[in-house]
């Protein structure tokens, strides 16, 4: 029997286990704070709710990785204050973000985490740690999967340049 064999919550996490834990509760910190700022300026009742979903998960992940923190003698990052409701008319309109504008932004921070939630996986001894992230993974990538449909729909996609007319190849 190994050194690291047994319930894996009794097992020391290791510095990059540390820090990856850390830096996702810090993210999602973040997030809940810029999300909350992206449902006073959002209009689409879609978007409203990809929002919701996501304030949900980054909620329930700073809420892991807290915990998971504190019971290893950690001190997790600060939070930061809840951003008060604003009404969309409030907003002047040269300093208001678009829909499209946000929806590219989740877009691209889900396309993120899927990317960090991997490297944790892969770099986690924990296993507990390994499948918090596979679990954090499996929802992103479902959120992900919302938001391009979401984004194809209503227009707001705006893809690299297509290969429309692919070039006739040369049979040897």
């Amino acid at each position: 029997m190994g050194i690291l064999s047994g319930n894996p919550k009794k097992e020391p996490m290791h510095y990059g286990e540390i820090f990856s834990v850390w830096e996702c509760s810090m993210m999602a910190k973040g997030a809940v704070s810029c999300y909350q700022a992206y449902l006073n300026h959002a209009g689409d009742k879609d978007l409203k709710k990809i929002l919701d979903d996501l304030l949900d998960q980054a909620k329930l992940e700073i809420k892991e990785c807290d915990t998971l923190l504190t019971e290893n003698g950690i001190a997790p990052a600060p939070t930061l204050p809840e951003r008060p409701p604003v009404k969309l008319e409030d907003i002047p309109a040269g300093a208001r973000f678009t829909d499209p504008e946000i929806a590219a932004k989740v877009a691209a921070d889900t396309s993120l985490g899927l990317v960090a939630a991997s490297q944790v996986i892969g770099q986690s001894i924990r296993e507990d740690i390994g499948a918090l992230f596979a679990k954090y993974h499996v929802t992103k990538t479902a959120l992900g999967v919302r938001i391009l449909q979401m984004n194809k729909e209503k227009g707001w996609l705006i893809p690299p340049p297509l290969q429309v007319k692919r070039p006739d190849s040369d049979e040897a």
